[in-house]
């Protein structure tokens, strides 16, 4: 025991030793730790660097590349610095790589172009600059160009220039003036016949018995045509601006055709036959007024442009989808003509249309209408035999179960 109590110095210096020991071998390696982790974080740190320079780069480029508008930079020689996938695909029709570093009028000729970057290089901004380009297709652009200038000195050290495509923009302006165009010639003529009539009836004509009712008679139908004008124009306008709604449901389809024809029977004094070979349970899913707008017109086309003794047959057709077809016997439609049938005020024989009473917006409307319904209209023709236009309309997958189950339910009970 006292041997022990003798021997406890000894022990607790043994132990304190071996606490220093391990304290300053803790303290040796923290150093040394902490001397390599600043070492490996300035490696980290620049490598961080290095890696967020790299990441700037490529969300640069990949931001440039993916602008719709080209973008195109060079210097004071006219040379290109720079230009994006825009550029030199659709402005110069180039790919890859071969564009850089070559001069401005090596890749164009387009007088345009070359004037806006060398006033860009002069110190002289320009926009509005109309540039139009002929690759595999015609596009144009609307072109601004800015001097660049060095951050050094201030002095114009390039141009930059951008080109917005507005290809689409010039078709739509078109497609309006177009547009604008047939409407005030389709008012004009009405509106002129109406005036004369008016004018004869009131220098006299109106005691002229033998005349005045045919001159009244002519002014209603001018006056008609006129109504039945704005009505398609406005129809049409609601169906291009998607203010139309279609309600679909099941719709019988020969009844449908029936009061069609009849309705189209009783007011017309043409000697054409009209032929419902639709089947008696054949459904469509569809609006049911639309459906009807749609079927009126082509039918009353068919009667309209058919030959005397002519025959119309509606008949209608199951696949992936659902198909009406109106076929007619009459003189057929040539060839070049059947691409723009839709179009509006589209007419193969303006003045049989006219003389007919058609405004030239009943095809469009047949179109715009089959696409609101998720389907499309289609024809064909072969000039002096007949035609056929076809409405294909989807099918809804869910309700065409629903209305063949009772059926099935039955035949199984």
């Amino acid at each position: 025991m006292l041997l022990a109590l003798l021997n406890l110095p000894a022990l607790f210096l043994i132990v304190a030793a071996l606490v220093s020991g391990l304290f300053v071998g803790w303290y040796v390696g923290w150093r040394l730790a902490k001397r390599g982790l600043t070492r490996s974080n300035e490696q980290i740190g620049n490598s961080r660097a290095n890696d967020a320079s790299s990441l700037s780069s490529h969300l640069l480029n990949a931001t440039l590349n993916e602008m719709r508008e080209g973008l195109l930079v060079i210097d004071r020689d006219m040379r290109v610095l720079t230009a994006n996938r825009a550029a030199q695909q659709l402005v110069f029709n180039l790919g890859g790589d071969g564009i850089f570093s070559r001069r401005l009028t090596e890749l164009t000729r387009n007088p345009a172009i070359y004037d806006a970057f060398l006033d860009g290089i002069r110190g002289t901004e320009r926009s509005g600059v109309k540039v139009e380009t002929y690759g595999p297709e015609r596009r144009v652009f609307d072109l601004r160009v800015v001097p660049l200038r060095s951050a050094a000195d201030g002095g114009i050290s390039g141009a930059l220039g951008i080109f917005f495509d507005v290809t689409r923009l010039e078709r739509l302006e078109l497609v309006r003036q177009e547009f604008l165009s047939n409407v005030s010639h389709e008012l004009r003529t009405p509106l002129t016949s109406i005036i004369a009539l008016t004018e004869t009836l009131e220098d006299g004509a109106l005691a002229d018995s033998q005349n005045n009712r045919r001159f009244l008679s002519i002014i209603k139908k001018n006056s008609t045509r006129m109504h039945r004008l704005i009505d398609d124009i406005l129809e049409l306008s609601a169906i291009e601006a998607g203010n139309v709604k279609v309600s679909r449901e099941w719709v019988p389809l020969r009844l449908l055709v029936e009061d069609i024809v009849g309705s189209l029977s009783a007011g017309t004094s043409r000697n054409v036959s009209l032929d419902n070979q639709i089947p008696s349970n054949a459904k469509v899913f569809a609006d049911p007024h639309r459906l009807a707008q749609m079927l009126t017109n082509l039918i009353d086309n068919a009667v309209k442009f058919n030959r005397d003794g002519g025959k119309v047959t509606i008949r209608y057709e199951t696949h992936n989808s659902d198909h009406i077809l109106v076929e007619d016997t009459g003189e057929g439609i040539p060839a070049h003509h059947l691409d723009r049938l839709f179009e509006r005020f589209y007419r193969v024989d303006r003045a049989r249309s006219r003389d007919l009473g058609g405004t030239g917006l009943g095809l469009a409307i047949v179109k715009h209408l089959a696409k609101a319904h998720g389907g499309e209209v289609s024809v064909e023709s072969r000039f002096g035999e007949g035609t056929v236009f076809t409405i294909e309309l989807p099918r809804h997958i869910e309700e065409a179960h629903r209305e063949e189950s009772p059926s099935k339910l039955t035949a199984a009970g």
